[in-house]
Formats: C-alpha cells, structure tokens, sequence
C-alpha cells in the first residue's frame, strides 16, 4: 500500500492516511471540514450508517491536512470551493496508479479493511473491541474485514 500512497496526488494521499489511521470510510473522510482539522477534533455523522464518531487528530495530521486544506472542506472539490471532493475522484487516482504497478483487487475501502486488520492482530485478536472502533453493529460484518488478509491469503492458494 506504501508504494501506492507515493504515487497518489498529495490530497488523495491525505484522505486514504486518513482512512487508514482511524478506520474512516473515505467519503467521510473527504466530507471533514477544514475547521475540524484546525482544532484536531473531527466530530461527523457517518454517511453510511448515520451512526456518530469521535475522532482525535494527531499532529502529524493536522498539520499535513492544514497544508492542503480548502476554504470549507479539508478536501475541496475540483471546480466548486463550496463542495467537497468526491469518493469517485479518489478512486480514479487509486486505480490509475494500481494499474501501473500491476495490481489488482485495490479500492478506497482497502484502508479501512487494512485499518480493522492492523486493530483486530494489536488487540489479540478481539474482535468486539474491532467491531466497536469501525462502529459496526454485528461481529460478522467485522469479521469479513478483520479477515481479510487471512481471505486473500485463501483465495491466492486456491488460483
């Protein structure tokens, strides 16, 4: 993922980071207002779920989003300051520098799936304690991105 993130524009870099360190759907993420990362306290309604979240920004990301931040929105929108980027146009950098390098299967949900495995092994495997920091209501979902190395892993054997 290292060598994808390098190859990303700086804002597209920022908003899968982002994603990455704390488990954020990046629609979410690219909704977060420049405000927000002013002050380091990133309060937001959840798109998908309508579910709230707390987030503490680190320092390192402040001051990396500050750098890029638009007017409103930490991630402006290409041609209308007052709207923020759209999930689409992070996907579109991310697909054009996976097919560069040649891989395949890469989306914008890869950070927050990467996020879940990274907290699922530091925790020993606790899986309620994943499902509650990704904010999900049942374990199974949270298994499936938990997993999701140890699936990958499976299905590479099998081809």
């Amino acid at each position: 993922m290292e060598l994808l993130l390098l190859a990303l524009t700086p804002e597209n870099r920022a908003a899968l980071l982002v994603s990455m360190d704390y488990g954020a759907r990046i629609g979410d993420v690219l909704s977060m207002s420049t405000e927000a990362a002013r002050t380091g306290r990133w309060n937001y309604r959840e798109e998908k779920t309508g579910k709230r979240r707390r987030v503490r920004l680190s320092e390192a990301h402040r001051r990396r989003l500050l750098g890029i931040a638009g007017r409103v929105y930490v991630f402006e929108h290409r041609t209308d300051w007052t709207r923020h980027r759209t999930r689409q146009a992070v996907w579109k950098d991310l697909k054009r520098v996976a097919r560069f390098y040649g891989f395949d299967g890469v989306s914008v949900h890869s950070a927050r799936k990467g996020y879940s495995v990274a907290k699922y092994r530091k925790s020993g495997g606790n899986m309620a304690k994943v499902c509650k920091l990704l904010n999900h209501s049942d374990e199974a979902v949270t298994a499936l991105y938990a997993l999701a190395d140890e699936f990958s892993r499976y299905r590479d054997f099998e081809e």
